[in-house]
């Protein structure tokens, strides 16, 4: 038996460190955290200091009978979680459940996991740091406080099943703001007035811009007429060098913004695909607000780029960590080896690799210096001047390796033009002619989305979260139901464009798709009206500033500080009250809006939140004949459906046709648009509006279905024609009434008889119910 215990939380890390270490230490992994708090409602005793009752999860009961078990035969206990607050935890919840003992249990931590680093924590062990305790303590019994005592009452006063969590309804509140800024929003439209001049020398044709715009078509169209007969010329000519620095190394926060831009991926899959990078010791600890990088990373860096890029490349750099609330002293993540530019893995894995360790080696290396060129172009009928940019690069430096993105879109297609293209050589007083001017109406655009990556930029901003809460944050909104991520068609918008060129001015009227989302965060009807209750009757749990002040709080405790109980002392005894006083006081929330009269019967239209969701109720429950209903169709909101819109929705089911004698009817299911033939279902293909189908085009996708159908088919049997071999997406399977069941091994399927069959069903049906597509043999 080994001498020395060393306890990981998951078993990737255990087999990376196992690898370091020699024969006296065994290297286990807890499977994260070991024990939670009860789910019953008296897991805090909030009338004695909060006090927690914990227990062992069902799925954890054997890794801790595993772990006391060489814990009581090792001489030394070592507890490795995490550097955090939430390692910090671990470590503890495992002193505590495996009945550890202070003088033979020592805490290391380390924020890469490489040899030196390893051997580095082992000659350097600490205790457990009861502060850092205690501040992950008063996070976990606030939030479980929040939303145990906050959901009933989302339960009786808007809808079963509901649930509030503290950072949760803060993000909910940003997103639902937004939208209804988006939706307020109306367009203006200017003209933007560009230039293609030329000096008169082969290809020497360059690009300049009006800075104003005009407001009105009357002033576009003039300025270009003033513009026939003018003459041009170079007014102002400015060359002046500048220069563009690296950004820092990335934070958490940073590299979910930055793997978005770039690579495309959630939030939530760039901490799996960096958790799994650090666990297998190639960068640096993924959950950080520090963009700090230390002396041996430093050193490292250095000597890679010099030996790869040379020393004219290398800067030696070092940043602060703007945030005041920065946790522990991590560094910023980086490659552990940065003559290391990739690794073996999955292609995500390998892409986020690339990009860390581009941002890292980036922030080491000089800065790029440009030669810039504005010249200022006059034109004589006119007092305006048209502005010409360009830049020349004089030296790359961190640029030949890595340029950050942005969250800014581009205006439209039109204006993708280099903004800083390279200017001819041109001198003050040349005279210029112009090949075309053209003036193009722009319209303003209404404040972005939230992308998940600019939310918890947002959220960084306002001080609300810490890097181990954004992803579990902007997933737990989208599991709720409270926020949907996805992509919206956009509107088409025509717009006028007016060019003058070889003296003439030609109008055309061009189109553009407008308002086209991609990956972006939109509330939900009970998202929107959850928030708007919160805000009511709860405003501190959905205040920005509030919010960001707990924080500061459990940063305080993590500190010493402050003391745990008495913070939350101070924050649930006014939240109860709060909550006893809606129970009893507040309406039921509902998000109802009246819109207008149906013309038809002259019954009241409204919409609001029933038990399935979003619906249009036409009439009332008190009036003799019953209401009519319609459920809302996706991208539609119970704060923007017009009332021709809802009434639209009641134009369903409609018939199409007929089709072999039989009548088709179009419909929208709980699983989207159908066409019903025959007593048969066939849903409609993306992209087909159910309320313009052709008989035509409803027989085409009856036809289609039955041809795959058929194609499906394997074997039928007189006996009973509703059991059925089919082929599957896994594979030949068996469906005997509602039961699907697995083709017995070794089988062919047409070789298989109805009586098989019949003792597969009744075997599989004796089997205890499992979740999945197949009833499975053991």
């Amino acid at each position: 038996m080994a001498k020395n215990l060393l306890i990981v939380e998951s078993p990737a890390k255990a087999k990376t460190i196992e690898g370091y270490l020699g024969k006296e230490f065994m290297v286990k992994s807890s499977y994260g955290h070991i024990r939670d708090l009860v789910k019953t409602d008296d897991a805090i005793d909030v009338n004695n200091n909060f006090n927690q009752r914990y227990e062992v999860p069902a799925d954890k009961k054997a890794v801790v009978s595993e772990l006391k078990k060489l814990a009581k035969e090792a001489e030394t206990v070592w507890l490795a979680s995490d550097e955090d607050r939430e390692g910090e935890a671990i470590s503890w919840h495992l002193f505590e459940t495996l009945g550890l003992k202070e003088d033979n249990t020592k805490r290391i931590v380390f924020h890469e996991i490489t040899k030196p680093a390893i051997l580095k924590a082992i000659e350097n062990p600490r205790k457990i740091d009861y502060n850092l305790v205690n501040a992950q303590q008063a996070r976990r019994v606030l939030d479980r406080l929040v939303g145990f005592e906050l959901s009933p009452v989302l339960w009786k006063k808007v809808k079963p099943s509901l649930s509030a969590g503290r950072v949760q309804s803060v993000a909910v509140r940003l997103i639902v703001e937004r939208e209804r800024e988006i939706n307020k929003f109306k367009a203006t439209a200017a003209y933007k007035i560009t230039a293609i001049f030329s000096t008169g020398k082969a290809r020497e044709l360059f690009r300049a811009e009006l800075p104003e715009r005009f407001e009105k078509e009357a002033d576009a169209t003039k300025f270009l007429e003033d513009c026939r007969s003018a003459a041009f010329r170079v007014e102002n000519l400015d060359t002046r060098p500048t220069k563009r620095s690296p950004a820092p190394p990335f934070t958490t926060s940073t590299l979910q913004q930055e793997a978005s831009r770039k690579l495309g991926f959630s939030v939530s899959r760039t901490m799996t695909l960096a958790q799994r990078l650090y666990e297998s010791g190639k960068i640096t600890y993924m959950r950080t607000d520090s963009v700090n990088l230390s002396e041996y990373a430093q050193d490292a860096a250095a000597n890679e780029i010099k030996g790869a890029y040379g020393v004219q490349y290398h800067e030696r750099r070092k940043f602060k960590t703007k945030s005041a609330g920065a946790q522990e002293a991590h560094e910023a993540i980086r490659p552990t080896y940065f003559d290391q530019h990739t690794v073996e893995g999955d292609s995500g894995e390998k892409r986020l690799y690339e990009l860390i360790w581009k941002r890292a080696i980036a922030s080491q290396m000089t800065e790029a210096r440009f030669e810039k060129t504005t010249a200022k172009i006059s034109v004589s009928s006119r007092n305006e001047l048209f502005v010409a940019n360009g830049e020349v690069m004089k030296f790359d430096g961190f640029l030949k390796v890595y340029m950050e993105s942005t969250d800014d879109e581009p205006d439209t297609k039109l204006d993708e033009e280099s903004d800083n293209p390279i200017l001819p050589p041109l001198t003050r007083g040349q005279e210029l002619t112009s090949q075309e001017i053209k003036a193009t109406e722009r319209f303003s655009r209404p404040p972005a989305r939230y992308t998940e990556a600019s939310l918890v930029k947002k959220l960084e901003e306002l001080g609300i979260g810490r890097p181990s809460t954004y992803a579990p944050t902007i997933s737990t909104v989208q599991n709720r139901g409270y926020v949907v991520k996805e992509d919206r068609e956009g509107k088409t918008r025509n717009y006028c464009v007016f060019t003058l060129a070889n003296g003439e001015v030609k109008k055309e009227t061009k189109s553009e798709v407008t308002g086209a989302e991609k990956s972006k965060l939109f509330p939900t009807d009970i998202g929107a009206v959850v928030n708007d209750f919160l805000i009511q009757y709860f405003k501190d749990i959905v205040d920005y500033h509030f919010t960001a002040s707990v924080e500061k709080e459990f940063d305080e405790i993590a500190h010493g500080m402050k003391e745990w109980t008495e913070m939350l002392k101070s924050f649930y005894s006014p939240f109860h009250k709060e909550v006893q006083n809606t129970i009893e006081t507040a309406e039921k929330a509902r998000g109802e809006r009246e819109l207008g009269v149906d013309p038809e019967s002259g019954k009241k239209v409204s919409v609001r939140i029933g038990r399935f969701g979003p619906f249009v109720q036409i009439g009332e429950a008190e009036e003799e004949e019953k209401p009519r209903y319609a459920s809302l169709r996706s991208g539609q909101m119970i704060e923007t459906i017009s009332l021709e819109e809802a009434l639209e929705l009641f134009k369903l089911p409609k018939k199409v046709g007929m089709f072999e004698e039989k009548e088709m009817t179009v419909a929208i299911g709980r699983f989207g648009p159908y066409i019903r033939h025959n007593s048969a279902f066939y849903s409609l293909p993306k992209g087909v509006d159910p309320h313009s189908v052709t008989e035509e085009q409803a027989v085409e996708i009856i036809l289609e279905k039955r041809k795959k159908d058929s194609e499906k088919l394997i074997k039928t049997f007189d006996e009973d024609p509703a059991v059925k071999i089919l082929n599957g997406r896994w594979g030949p399977y068996i469906e005997f009434g509602k039961q699907n069941i697995k083709m017995p091994k070794g089988k062919e399927p047409k070789d298989l008889t109805f009586e098989e069959i019949k003792v597969l069903a009744e075997a599989a049906e004796k089997e205890p119910k499992k979740k999945g597509r197949f009833t499975r043999k053991k």
